[in-house]
């Protein structure tokens, strides 16, 4: 999948695209289209590319589609590129700017988004999301404990048994999909924010066997800036962690 990252990242008007992306995230393809000096049909076609390289994903919201920079790509590059040869990859992140700057009239669109694929079943992805004993090997040393019933309460627990994260589950579809409100409750400037939401979706791959798409949305954090700043960031570190631990059965950083 490198080489179709590559080959994305090799025309300056696919470039132009994901800069316009960093710049403000979530924008339609006429908004898109006024920067480049092509046809609509021609901008579209450089957006196609784009997603099919994972680099940006997109959303419908009534009749309109919002495209996103999706970071987890990029920043998997860059660790396998970049960083080995220029420094240790240590807690620095590269995080990529999402935040919306454009009201959607009548509907509100989804906020950061990310997107990961997986050498692993729907099945496996689902277990290492909701077992307490998966998710204390890549979720910052979480485990998460519920009965997995909509209505019911979670809670992301520390090595020492105190909460750092809670919230209600709201969706409960196994295998395919999780929604669940969020407090970040372990951190001061995140303690007394509102919840905002995480929607995890899981799909199989329509070409490959046995890969799986992940796909996570943090939204309705109006009222809890901190809390989605902090979840910008730890998100990418969330899911390349899923990944590392499914794929190869390491961690992807110790302690």
């Amino acid at each position: 999948m490198d080489n179709d990252i590559f080959k994305a990242l090799a025309d300056p008007n696919r470039r132009m695209l994901l800069d316009l992306l960093y710049e403000s995230d979530g924008r339609t393809l006429t908004d898109l289209g006024t920067h480049l000096d092509m046809s609509r049909f021609g901008v579209m076609k450089h957006l196609n590319l784009l997603e099919e390289a994972n680099l940006i994903t997109t959303r419908k919201v009534g009749r309109e589609k919002f495209h996103y920079l999706n970071p987890i790509p990029i920043r998997q590059v860059y660790d396998r590129w970049v960083s080995k040869y220029s420094e240790p990859w240590a807690s620095e992140l590269i995080s990529l700017k999402t935040e919306m700057e454009r009201e959607v009239s009548m509907e509100q669109k989804p906020q950061h988004i990310n997107r990961i694929v997986i050498k692993s079943t729907p099945e496996e992805i689902w277990k290492a999301l909701t077992d307490p004993n998966m998710t204390s090997k890549y979720w910052y040393n979480g485990s998460i404990h519920s009965d997995w019933k909509p209505g019911s309460p979670f809670e992301i627990l520390n090595p020492q048994g105190k909460v750092q994260a809670k919230g209600t589950i709201i969706v409960f579809e196994p295998v395919r999909k999780l929604m669940m409100s969020w407090e970040l409750v372990s951190l001061p400037e995140t303690v007394e924010e509102q919840p905002s939401r995480l929607t995890w979706e899981i799909e199989p791959h329509k070409e490959y066997p046995g890969v799986t798409i992940v796909t996570v949305i943090h939204d309705e954090f109006e009222q809890s800036p901190n809390t989605s700043s902090v979840l910008k960031e730890g998100l990418p570190v969330v899911l390349s962690g899923m990944k590392t631990l499914l794929e190869t059965g390491t961690l992807l950083a110790s302690d």
